[in-house]
């Protein structure tokens, strides 16, 4: 069965050993599979969401509750994918589903302004340390590309410095270069955790920098963290150069009560967020310093547009501010991290006690699956891993009836609790076992 999963697959073992996993997987998800089939005469591919498409087909989940997810043929999943970080809450959270239900009946779309909006700006603005000002969008990619018209207008200034491997957004992603439906900024694309070549790139265009976007831990590209000093350079050299510093917080804004900015001490001028900020609804936010969000207000003459229908939608604004509040608050950020940092040493734990090329990267509850022993500062050392190894994993952990990204991608949610992590860790522990002539060093 041809399978893109299969591309660079480092030996004939593993290749085998993923055809008999796929196969498996094919076997038992008929319906799925019928599903896919059916979707693909109205939709590119059957899919709307490229990161939740694999070969040969995608399972189609039919529902959730708590930290399960269910498919169309029945299987039961631990979800350990958490909606690529945005389902910290889990599946129909209690308190957030009554605010949700309580707004509804005050009517859905009331064409004006609402007293919801302010009332979640004012708890953003408290809770990150960069937020004077903030402004809302639909998700994330919308909010990155929100900050860089401001870097950009404020700065007057057109270049931007990324970094190779990251992703910002659907039109703003950095893997293997950068993807052909980018926005045409003019980028610089430096190396992440690089700090001699990222400042030279700086120095060299330093007259014609706007904006300097960073992740503090590289997301999909493999939760790679970046290094403090490497943030705390980027800080002092955007100050210097009279560039912005922009944090892309739309998923480390999770690993702290005030997001990776605060648990590092590193302010940047601005700062995007999404995800689960807003309940688990569709949502971005942008803001920081207050000279710089100025700009869209529309009492001033010449001030900055920035329309949306759905901006300020009473259904993201009620789920925001229950779940700020009622149940994603600081103690329960602190708890899930530590369950998260826990849950990475075990595995790690396993992994080198069993001598395999095999490892976990990330930060507190957000957490990522490599194919291979070596040191992961960037996305290239992680590129380096054993794809086909990988795959397995990915199959394996499905079969197992753990729900997870393509990838390697992990995302705890709150409702997993031990018995959650132990039955995950379990299941890890029989992969490297069955694999083991495939992945075991010593």
């Amino acid at each position: 069965m041809a399978s893109q999963m299969l591309g660079d697959v480092a030996s004939d073992a593993s290749a085998r050993a993923l055809a008999t996993e796929i196969a498996a997987y094919a076997g038992r998800n008929p319906k799925s599979f019928e599903r896919f089939r059916a979707a693909t005469a109205v939709m590119p591919g059957g899919n709307t969401r490229s990161s939740l498409y694999y070969d040969p087909f995608p399972l189609s989940i039919v529902r959730g509750q708590g930290c399960r997810v269910w498919d169309a043929d029945g299987h039961e999943y631990l979800d350990f994918l958490g909606e690529f970080t945005a389902g910290v809450y889990g599946h129909s959270d209690a308190a957030i589903r009554a605010a949700i239900v309580s707004t509804l009946d005050q009517g859905i779309n009331l064409s004006g302004q609402n007293a919801l909006e302010a009332e979640l700006a004012r708890i953003v603005c408290d809770r990150f340390p960069s937020i004077d000002l903030v402004r809302f969008t639909n998700s994330g990619t919308e909010a990155n590309l929100m900050a860089l018209a401001a870097a950009t207008v404020f700065t007057g200034r057109r270049k931007i410095l990324v970094f190779e491997g990251a992703y910002h957004g659907g039109v703003l992603s950095f893997a293997n270069g950068a993807s052909p439906v980018n926005v045409p900024h003019e980028f610089l694309l430096s190396t992440y955790n690089d700090l001699d070549r990222t400042l030279r790139l700086i120095e060299a265009h330093r007259k014609e920098l706007a904006a300097i976007l960073v992740e503090p831990m590289i997301g999909s590209g493999g939760c790679i963290p970046a290094d403090a000093e490497f943030l705390q350079a980027l800080r002092v050299a955007a100050t210097a150069e009279g560039a912005l510093l922009i944090f892309d917080e739309v998923m480390t804004s999770r690993l702290a009560p005030g997001g990776r900015q605060q648990a590092l001490n590193v302010t940047p001028d601005l700062c995007t967020l999404g995800k689960y900020v807003g309940g688990g609804m569709s949502f971005g936010a942008f803001g920081g310093r207050s000279d710089v969000m100025q700009q869209f207000d529309p009492r001033r003459p010449g001030a900055l547009p920035h329309a949306g229908t759905f901006n300020n939608n009473v259904v993201t604004m009620s789920a925001g501010i229950a779940g700020l509040t009622k149940v994603f608050i600081p103690a329960a950020v602190q708890a899930l991290n530590a369950r998260g940092d826990a849950l990475r040493t075990r595995l790690n734990g396993l992994c080198r006690e069993r001598g395999a090329r095999f490892q976990f990267t990330g930060i507190g509850s957000l957490m990522s699956a490599h194919a291979t022993d070596g040191l992961i500062r960037t996305p290239s050392d992680a590129a380096r891993g054993d794809a086909g190894v990988k795959a397995l994993f990915f199959f394996d952990m499905l079969n197992r009836g753990v729900y997870l990204a393509p990838k390697g991608f992990i995302a705890l949610s709150l409702p997993i609790g031990d018995d959650e992590v132990d039955h995950f860790v379990d299941a890890v522990e029989s992969f490297l076992e069955a694999r083991k002539h495939l992945i075991v060093t010593r």
